[in-house]
């Protein structure tokens, strides 16, 4: 019984880990995967349409829980300043548009959530967790300069004051 029970743990485990890696992450100074995905006023936005411009590109895992919202609320009140900068933030998650609205309007979120329901932009981001079948997106962001090249990525971020960071890191990218 004890043998079945390890069994059965290492097996849940494996197919929770059954997710992309850092080997799968792009690497810094590639040209980011271009997508296309609709954002919760069901708008397409496309990755080549900010060309010219600095992208915050984020990834969370799920609208209006508690670490999504600290963190998009976050890119909200700092949009001012990420904006000056002459960036654009885009947030991605596998839900849906309808739930991307909801989580918006709720939040007062002014900027792109764009629903990746399947997964397979977040998958080329190499932000993407399976279990079964069930998939969120991890809880990566990138950071892509106006030539559509990786120039920062933070892997597993911490909600609290990601924003900021990101603020920092644009203004020292800008400055290069």
């Amino acid at each position: 019984m004890k043998i079945l029970l390890i069994a059965s743990a290492v097996l849940f485990i494996a197919l929770w880990v059954n997710t992309s890696r850092a080997a799968d992450l792009p690497k810094l100074g590639q040209i980011a995967p271009d997508f296309a995905l609709i954002d919760q006023a069901g708008k397409v936005q496309k990755l080549a349409d900010y060309r010219g411009k600095w992208v915050v590109l984020y990834f969370y895992p799920k609208d209006d829980t508690p670490h999504c919202t600290t963190e998009a609320c976050q890119f909200r009140d700092d949009i001012f300043q990420i904006r000056a900068l002459g960036a654009e933030v885009l947030g991605v998650s596998v839900d849906d548009t309808d739930s991307h609205a909801a989580f918006a309007k709720k939040h007062s979120l002014s900027f792109p959530l764009l629903a990746d329901k399947g997964g397979e932009v977040a998958a080329r981001y190499g932000s993407i967790s399976n279990f079964i079948v069930i998939k969120f997106a991890k809880r990566n962001t990138f950071i892509i300069n106006p030539q559509g090249q990786i120039a920062k990525i933070y892997e597993s971020v911490d909600t609290k004051n990601h924003a900021q960071i990101v603020v920092r890191a644009l203004t020292e990218l800008i400055a290069k």
